[in-house]
């Protein structure tokens, strides 16, 4: 599904949510034709993701308001500056207040963490990976913070990787199993990606020939051995497990290509902004 209809559905929702059939004190007390502009500012430090989502809220509200970003998707903000402005009749304003800032603080939030830890790894050749750990409904656009806030996006959904996990592992008797029986039904077609939680687990992956092993919750030796033995097989390596900015660029250490962090989005606290009518 596009972005813009995930925006556009997402949106609805959301104002489906919050406003109801109409917001009683706004209707109450503003009147219909009453205009004023408003200015979103940064209270802290971040990342801003999520303008484009904030411009469809009002938009939905109120097609004549103005929407005027005065910073780029991406762009990096300090507390007080103005991040964007929206101009027009204040009943709109006032209504998709708390829904605009919803969407943007919390996506900027995520954009924001996933740029620490990107920061965190710079100079080594790794690259940083979302999961699957997100907010039900909102995986498309956390997935699109991720991205601007400097990370790669893993797999979308179960759909679209094959990745056999250590519940898969359990109920089919193991590696071999596991992938002989997968290759049964996909052939070599599609890309098959492993966990692996100990060296003699890396090696049986090795030998089946698989294409990432993912190496999980594994101590720094470990990993630097795992990481060893997959480069000479020619397999691609993908770290997870309790990741932290402290212990990220560690990891990064051992050589290994991706490491996988499901705190930017299930973790992520929320950028600190603010509406505000002048």
């Amino acid at each position: 599904m596009k972005i813009e209809k995930v925006i556009d559905f997402l949106v609805k929702l959301a104002l489906t949510e919050d406003v109801g059939p109409g917001d009683i004190t706004t209707l109450a007390l503003i009147p219909r034709e009453q205009k004023a502009k408003a200015v979103i500012r940064a209270k802290a430090r971040g990342i801003i993701c999520g303008l484009p989502v904030a411009r469809e809220v009002f938009r939905h509200l109120d097609p004549h308001l103005r929407f005027s970003p005065k910073v780029k998707e991406g762009a990096l903000v300090k507390p007080g500056q103005v991040v964007a402005e929206v101009e027009g009749r204040v009943r709109g304003i006032l209504i998709g207040e708390r829904t605009a800032l919803n969407f943007l603080q919390h996506l900027s939030g995520v954009a924001t963490l996933t740029n620490r830890f990107v920061k965190k790894v710079k100079g080594k050749k790794v690259k940083i990976l979302d999961t699957r750990k997100t907010i039900p409904g909102l995986r498309v656009l956390e997935k699109y913070a991720v991205r601007v806030g400097g990370g790669v996006n893993h797999r979308l959904g179960l759909y679209d990787a094959i990745l056999i996990k250590d519940n898969h592992l359990k109920m089919t008797g193991g590696i071999k199993k596991a992938i002989r029986k997968i290759r049964s039904q996909y052939g070599v077609k599609k890309p098959i990606e492993v966990e692996a939680k100990s060296l003699a687990e890396v090696r049986e992956a090795i030998e089946e020939r698989v294409n990432r092993i993912l190496l999980d919750n594994m101590d720094l030796k470990t990993l630097r051995q795992a990481v060893k033995l997959c480069r000479k097989a020619g397999i691609v390596t993908e770290a997870s497990g309790k990741v932290s900015l402290p212990k990220v660029r560690a990891i990064a250490a051992t050589g290994v290509d991706y490491i996988s962090i499901g705190a930017l989005t299930h973790s992520a606290p929320a950028l600190d902004l603010n509406l505000k009518i002048i």
